[in-house]
């Protein structure tokens, strides 16, 4: 069995493959002081072909131990996961087919974007209903390439 530890998802780390999206670091002040604006968090890139689109992904959940054998990218834009529930979720990301994948683990308050052709896992929620806002490109052209592997990966519990 070819197996997978998961760490904990932090910005240093999952730096190659895309941003962390949560609420730490500077903000300004907004809404009469009310509300905390952490600005600008992630490099959208939806291409010259594109727009940016949000759609509403219900996924099913699982839990770890989780064995997969397909990643997937999407060469001609980004790729943004928003949870809309505050449960951690599993994030698999490679550098390429050939590479060895990592696996992270996100805190229940921090959502993610995939840069422009990054290999990633399927959407892996831990916990129901599974519910996420993706920012992502709409455009008529395709935009997903997926590789199998010949021998299935598990990604372990921390």
């Amino acid at each position: 069995m070819r197996a997978l530890r998961a760490a904990p998802l932090t910005p240093e780390a999952f730096a190659p493959f895309g941003d962390v999206l949560d609420a730490t670091g500077d903000f300004r002040l907004i809404n009469a002081g009310l509300c905390k604006r952490h600005h600008d968090r992630a490099a959208l890139d939806f291409g010259p072909e594109g727009r940016g689109g949000i759609s509403i992904f219900q996924a099913e959940p699982t839990s770890l131990p989780y064995t997969f054998e397909l990643i997937e990218r999407h060469p001609e834009g980004s790729q943004a996961f928003l949870p809309m529930t505050a449960d951690p979720f599993l994030v698999i990301v490679a550098p390429s087919p050939d590479a060895t994948p990592q696996a992270f683990l996100t805190n229940g308050a921090q959502g993610i974007n995939l840069f422009r052709g990054t290999w990633h896992g399927v959407l892996t929620p831990l916990h129901a209903p599974g519910l996420f806002a993706v920012v992502d490109r709409i455009g008529a052209t395709p935009n997903l390439e997926e590789h199998r592997y010949t021998e299935p990966w598990t990604v372990l519990a921390p």
